[in-house]
This record gives C-alpha cells, structure tokens and sequence, in this order.
C-alpha cells in the first residue's frame, strides 16, 4: 500500500497544535524531528526509550510529518491542513515558515521499521514503559509495568507532558479514588490510575482511532475491570462527582473547559493538567483560578509544564 508523507517545516512552539490538526484531518500516524533532542539535557536517573540518527533531522526548525493513504482527497486534505496552520497565529502560536512537502512512502517504511529504535524506559521511580514488541524483566517487586503499543499516532508515553501527568498521578491517586481521563490517546494515563488503585476511571476521546488504540492498552495492561474507554468532546455531558480529572491536552484546549471540570470533580477533588509549553502556564493557572481551583504543585520539565490543582 502507498502512503503520502505530509511534512511541515516549523517552530517547536508550534508542534503540538499542527500534531493535533494533522490528527483532527485524519493523519494515520505523525512523527515529529526536532533537532534540539539531539542535544538536550535529560534526567539520567532515567533511560532512554529509542536512538537517535541526526541525519534524519533538519538543521534548525522542526519537521512534522503525517502519514495519510494516497487517494484521491489528498489534495483536498493538504489545503485543509495548511488553512488550518495558518489560523495559528492568531492564537498567539509562532508557526515560521511552515512550508509543506508531499512524497511518498511504502507502508514498510513507517508502519513498521520505527520499531526497532523503541526499548523499555523507565520514567519515574514507579513506572517503566514497555512496548509490547521488547522483553522486559522489573528490577523490583514495586516496579509496575505499563505496556504499550504507541501505534504512530500517539507516541510512546514519554513525552515529558506524559511523564510529568504520570508522576502528578503518584502524587496524587488514592486508593478506591474515581478518575475522568480527557483526551485519553493511548489510554497510558488511565492505565497509570489504575495501577495506581484507582477504584473506575473513565476516558475518553473526540478521535475515535485514539478510542481503539486506548482499548486496545487497556485490555494489554489487563484494566479493562477498572477503565472505560468512550468517545467524547471533553466533558461535555459528563457528569460527577469524581475524585480526579487529568487532561494532557495543547493549553489552548485545556482553557475551554476549566469550569466544567470544576461542575464535575468534587469538593475537593484534583484537576491535572499538562500539556502547557511554559509560557502559557500563567494564562492555564489564571483559568484554573477563575473556576474555583487553588493551584498546589506545578511541575516542569524541559519546556512544559503539568499543573495541580483542588477544587475549592
């Protein structure tokens, strides 16, 4: 089968939203190349999940490319996709040249081949990574073990808006607690919960490839008795109370539903946040605060931030 390789030639700040509209336009995978990975300092109390080629890097700027099957709509997908990107800017959202190149690809070379650069990684004192391919052994009996199966368009559950969600949850979930996990993608966050003792978590996703893929992990992770995977726009219709929301979401996102997630948890209850570069955490915080919640810890990593905070 042919693929049509979509790649946009950006600015890091701009990753996440055209990740999100490649997503949105029905991309069956995205992969992102940013040359700052090659050279950013990392935490070395933990490993490294994949190896890095620096020829399949541009030199400055960032490539984001998306997988979409070669038909006759692809045109129509291309200039949806480039009106969408350059609405950014008007969100405050520093695009840079944003040129888009079309080639094509065979689906060996990307469905399948990334795979060997993938290996387990350990990204808290609690949780190793592990994809379904690799054999992995815990080095303790605390160790927990979530395994997954990215698929090309959710990533890995290392970015570090995941690891920073997945340590907030450490911080966080008690045991018996009730969990709404929004914008799930690969279910790693609800998996986390549960392993955690959370007592029922809900996710959900607008994207209902995202809504498969997380069925998918959960039943791998064996927390199908405690997570249910349901398609949603955010929280729309949902109703509480619950003891904990988390929402790894673009900040842009995260600000349309601060006082629904305040109507849904309890009093209280904890809203998790991340996804927010760093220089939209005060206008997230201020949000937070208009709708009732009090912020607790903010995390950071790199340049993201994960934000907790309680009602009330």
């Amino acid at each position: 089968m042919k693929w049509s390789e979509i790649s946009i030639h950006t600015t890091e700040e701009a990753v996440e939203a055209i990740s999100h509209i490649l997503h949105e336009a029905g991309a069956s995978g995205v992969a992102i190349e940013d040359p700052a990975e090659l050279t950013k300092e990392r935490e070395q109390q933990f490993g490294e999940i994949y190896a890095l080629n620096p020829a399949e890097y541009p030199t400055e700027g960032v490539l984001v490319k998306a997988y979409f099957p070669k038909n006759d709509t692809l045109q129509e997908t291309i200039t949806s996709v480039k009106s969408s990107i350059d609405l950014l800017p008007s969100y405050g959202i520093e695009i840079g040249a944003a040129t888009v190149s079309v080639n094509e690809v065979d689906e060996e070379d990307w469905a399948t081949a990334w795979k060997k650069y993938y290996h387990p990684v350990k990204i808290s004192d609690t949780f190793t990574i592990v994809p379904t391919w690799e054999e992995y052994t815990p080095s303790s009996p605390e160790e927990k073990i979530i395994e997954l199966d990215p698929g090309m368009a959710f990533g890995t559950g290392t970015h570090p808006t995941t690891t920073m969600c997945i340590r907030a949850l450490e911080k966080t979930v008690q045991s018996g607690d009730t969990v709404i996990d929004v914008g799930t993608g690969s279910g790693v966050l609800s998996i986390a919960a549960a392993k955690l003792g959370a007592a029922s978590i809900q996710a959900y996703d607008l994207d209902p490839v995202a809504v498969e893929s997380a069925e998918m992990n959960v039943r791998l992770n064996h927390t199908e008795n405690v997570v249910t995977v349901g398609q949603n726009s955010l929280l729309e219709g949902i109703e509480g109370p619950v003891d904990l929301i988390v929402a790894n979401l673009l900040a842009e996102i995260i600000l349309l539903f601060p006082e629904d997630a305040a109507k849904v948890v309890k009093q209280g209850g904890l809203f998790i946040t991340s996804g927010i570069i760093a220089a939209k955490e005060k206008i997230v915080t201020e949000a937070l605060v208009n709708a009732g919640f009090t912020v607790e810890e903010v995390l950071t990593m790199e340049d993201w931030v994960a934000i907790i905070a309680r009602k009330g």
